[in-house]
């Protein structure tokens, strides 16, 4: 009787655990919690409760226009303050269902929505992210790091790249003081919060210079975070740098998160 190889024998033992796993902790939706064929997936009814963001949109907000304007044409909105970034994505609009998602992953430790929220934030940027020389999550200090023991927004990033085959580079930008947490602080004083808060190391600096990057985030709110990151990463030298979230609040001035 021939010996099966190394592959099978591993592959075997691969879906016996999986079927364990699922058998003891049957997989839940990472919207409702309801049951769910496998895990890091959401069910029929919050999958369709999903409010995709498609064209046409702002190329430099990523909101979506009521009409289509013609090509190149920008929001009001950036005509008037446009910001320090070239242009920007969103998978979704912030809603019941993609808060569920992005609290699944941000406090719940399920890591396993951030696959999906990738997947949605690929199909949203996949054409920022082709010509990016790195991706860059949106830094957490240290010392909130070591509180939470992850940062969300590094592991988007990193499933951005593993798909893209792009280098992931979180070490290019660091939070170089410890910040208040957005949640709650309106438009002004979350500019003040984050008001240089984030900086290039001297030591990557050349690394920086003349190159285009994505920056990874979560949730975009009122874009004060997001903006302190791009200024500090064109201060620096960067050539572009685009904006790249899984989801966006639609009227960041009125609601809080």
């Amino acid at each position: 009787m021939a010996a099966l190889p190394l592959t099978q024998i591993s592959e075997g033992f691969t879906r016996l655990g999986k079927w364990s796993l699922d058998w003891l902790i049957p997989p839940q939706c990472l919207g409702c919690q309801s049951a769910v064929a496998e895990a890091s997936a959401l069910c029929a009814d919050c999958w369709a409760r999903l409010s995709f963001i498609e064209a046409p949109f702002c190329p430099r907000l990523g909101t979506p226009f009521p009409y289509d304007p013609g090509p190149e044409a920008v929001s009001a909105a950036a005509l008037a303050d446009p910001p320090p970034w070239d242009e920007a994505r969103a998978a979704l609009i912030f809603d019941e269902t993609a808060r569920a998602l992005a609290h699944a992953l941000k406090y719940r430790d399920r890591h396993e929505a951030g696959i999906v929220m990738a997947r949605l934030m690929l199909r949203a940027g996949g054409d920022i992210l082709h010509n990016a020389a790195a991706v860059i999550p949106v830094p957490l200090h240290r010392l909130r790091l070591w509180r939470r023991r992850y940062n969300q927004s590094a592991i988007l990033a990193r499933h951005l790249c593993q798909a893209t085959q792009k280098p992931f580079q979180p070490h290019l930008l660091e939070r170089r003081r410890r910040t208040q947490a957005q949640t709650g602080l309106d438009f002004a004083e979350r500019q003040r919060n984050v008001k240089n808060a984030f900086r290039v190391p001297e030591q990557y600096r050349p690394d920086i210079v003349g190159k285009p990057f994505v920056l990874v985030d979560d949730v975009r709110t009122t874009g004060a975070t997001l903006e302190a990151c791009a200024r500090a990463l064109k201060e620096a030298g960067a050539g572009r740098v685009d904006v790249l979230t899984f989801a966006l609040v639609p009227k960041p001035k009125h609601l809080h998160i």
